[in-house]
């Protein structure tokens, strides 16, 4: 799926301090930016993953995959300590150049397992991460348009914001009640 994230010129120190200034100025504005909509609001992407149904069942199945990689390197890792053991223990009995043969095949099986190891790794993380971000992005998107928003910004990134534009608990009751609709 092809990101439709922008890249912006400007380093994330800058967007973080634009956010602030803007969040800043809408607490400044007092009742005023409760009267009318709000262009900017922000949201904790991690409560809505564990205070919902649906996210805790995400955060589950991510973690089941995370263990299960987990386990498949730990049973690589037995079978390659094994098998070097008994290279090393053959040491004595064979030729040297066809135990570094051996080695240097044993190196490359390693190597090549490694490569495998690490690309299972970035992909399992990359798979979690867009299931994160794609959790509940229909909700999100409903809430920030009901409210006139422009721009949804994780919580983490703003330095100080009210909690008129926090659509957090908002998000949360609307995925519980989603979900209480579809188990009935």
């Amino acid at each position: 799926m092809k990101s439709t994230r922008s890249i912006s010129r400007f380093p994330r120190a800058s967007r973080l301090l634009l956010a602030g200034l803007i969040a800043g100025a809408c607490l400044l504005s007092g009742v005023a930016a409760a009267q009318v909509a709000t262009p900017i609001v922000v949201i904790d992407r991690e409560r809505l993953l564990n205070e919902t149904r649906q996210g805790a069942l995400l955060l589950a199945k991510l973690d089941q995959e995370a263990q299960d990689l987990a386990a498949e390197n730990s049973r690589i890792l037995d079978e390659l300590t094994a098998e070097e053991r008994e290279l090393t223990d053959r040491r004595a009995e064979l030729p040297p150049e066809e135990f570094r043969d051996l080695a240097n095949a044993f190196d490359a099986r390693v190597q090549k397992l490694r490569a495998e190891t690490d690309e299972k790794e970035r992909l399992l993380s990359r798979a979690a991460e867009e299931a994160r971000l794609r959790f509940s992005l229909d909700v999100i998107s409903d809430i920030a348009r009901a409210r006139g928003a422009f721009v949804v910004l994780d919580h983490r990134d703003v330095v100080l914001f009210a909690d008129a534009v926090n659509i957090t608990d908002e998000a949360i009751r609307q995925i519980n009640q989603m979900a209480d609709e579809e188990a009935e």
